[in-house]
């Protein structure tokens, strides 16, 4: 059983800048991960590309087992008195610190096994503090509110959050490379900034965020078969969760590939922030009106058109003349700001989908389990970012890139440049097909979802 409790404030601003505060902790360390361990590890540390492929293989796979672990626990067993779900950010979030700085220790001078060891070994149990933030977290918005018009603010409130994190790598590139290469001392300085600095927001979201749906029962009694069969089940969950895949795979896990392209095609690296900063400007530009185009159009048009229009944009790159001077880099930077109109669209909207999917297998359940399907879709989630790096590092290696060389010749640099292109579009073609085709909650049965769920506010 459940209630909204009408002696609770009302939602407001607070929430939705508690909330983002969050997503804005976890990217912190997340986007710092993603855009530079990769990079940190082979061209600061010594590994190579192929080490890498399986040695991110292996934590990605312990790292999507530990998510099923640890969102069923989140279910069964409540650590605090007061929230189901904060007790959870706040040990993680003391973990993340120290791990993030951790992974980005320079080791240089360990032998070849020792730094594979500290590699594995760090990262799994950074995804070990990073799971036990984000999976609580990404249920946290199931109890600060039931009405989906406002878990649609709070999803774009979420990806302003995460958009903090990702402009602030973004300005990267002028400080932690020096004359064109990757320093180690400023990567490692820049975790323990990022690190505090994640913690501090997570300090802020606690004290920030209200939760004011009450569920009267102590802890669902949820186990693994069944939570299994409604993710499996749950047709538009499983739509949303190939999309998330896909966009992790080939998008999300390729940001490291792009750094590549201005450091060896563009031959100027600390110009990758305005390409990315660039590349983010459609999100905010969209980000005030997502609701509304959302309530003209619903979710599903608005993801599949958006990436439609991205992924033609993709293909017209591949034909474009961009070369590898200022002329070439203008038009590339203009060109992915349009590429990535559709995975910004994605963004903003991709956890309003998952709570709606979530919240739809409670209709046919009748229980509770927001933390273990969250924490399934987390699972494939965090599969696909080890095998994202994976893909990422062996095309490298297919192109001719060596990653120990501090000039690669202008063909590999050329085809740098192509792959992250084809990679990107790739991503946005499989994202497009499973919203259109298989997701299968409608613009209609939004609007009637919205209004139950409006009408049953206040019980």
């Amino acid at each position: 059983m459940e209630n909204t409790s009408a002696k609770t404030k009302p939602f407001g601003m607070k929430d939705k800048i508690g909330y983002a505060l969050g997503d804005a902790g976890c990217n912190l360390s997340f986007q710092l991960i993603t855009s530079y361990m990769f990079l940190f590890y082979t061209q600061c540390i010594g590994l190579s590309a192929k080490h890498w492929a399986w040695i991110i293989i292996v934590s990605k796979v312990w790292d999507a087992i530990n998510d099923v672990l640890i969102g069923n626990m989140v279910d069964r067993k409540r650590i605090g008195k007061k929230s189901k779900f904060m007790p959870w950010i706040t040990i993680g979030s003391i973990g993340l610190v120290a791990l993030t700085i951790m992974v980005f220790t320079p080791v240089g001078g360990f032998s070849q096994t020792g730094k594979i060891i500290w590699c594995l070994a760090s990262y799994c149990l950074w995804s070990v503090a990073y799971t036990m933030i984000n999976v609580p977290y990404g249920s946290l918005h199931s109890v600060i509110t039931d009405n989906p018009n406002q878990r649609t603010t709070l999803s774009t409130f979420r990806s302003i959050g995460a958009g903090v994190g990702v402009v602030l790598v973004m300005l990267l590139p002028k400080f932690v490379y020096e004359n064109n290469v990757l320093s180690p001392s400023r990567v490692f300085l820049v975790s323990i900034i990022f690190s505090v600095a994640a913690f501090f927001a997570f300090f802020a979201m606690r004290r920030m965020v209200t939760e004011r749906v009450v569920r009267n029962d102590v802890a669902e009694k949820v186990s693994y078969i069944s939570t299994v069969k409604s993710f499996f089940t749950n047709r538009a969950l499983v739509a949303i969760t190939a999309a998330t895949v896909a966009i992790v795979i080939f998008y999300n896990s390729s940001t490291s590939v792009n750094n590549l392209v201005f450091q060896f095609y563009f031959n100027d690296a600390e110009k990758a922030s305005f390409a990315m900063i660039a590349s983010y400007v459609p999100l905010v530009a969209m980000m005030p009106f997502a609701t509304a185009i959302v309530s003209k159009i619903g979710k599903k048009k608005f993801i599949w058109i958006s990436g439609l229009v991205s992924a033609l944009s993709g293909v017209l790159m591949l034909f474009l003349p961009i070369t590898p001077d200022k002329k070439g880099m203008i038009i590339y930077i203009g060109g992915l700001m349009i590429v990535n109109i559709g995975c910004c669209v994605f963004q903003i909207i991709v956890w309003a989908i998952v709570a709606d999917c979530i919240e739809l297998s409670y209709r046919k359940k009748g229980v509770r389990e927001e933390g273990s399907l969250y924490a399934i879709y987390s699972f494939f989630r965090k599969l696909s970012q080890g095998i994202g790096s994976a893909v990422v590092a062996l095309s490298l290696s297919g192109v001719g890139y060596v990653e120990t060389a501090q000039v690669q010749t202008a063909a590999v640099s050329e085809k740098i440049k192509n792959l992250y292109i084809i990679l990107l579009v790739i991503g946005l073609v499989i994202t497009v097909l499973s919203m259109k085709f298989i997701y299968n909650i409608d613009f209609k049965q939004e609007q009637e979802f919205g209004k139950h769920e409006s009408e049953g506010q206040g019980g």
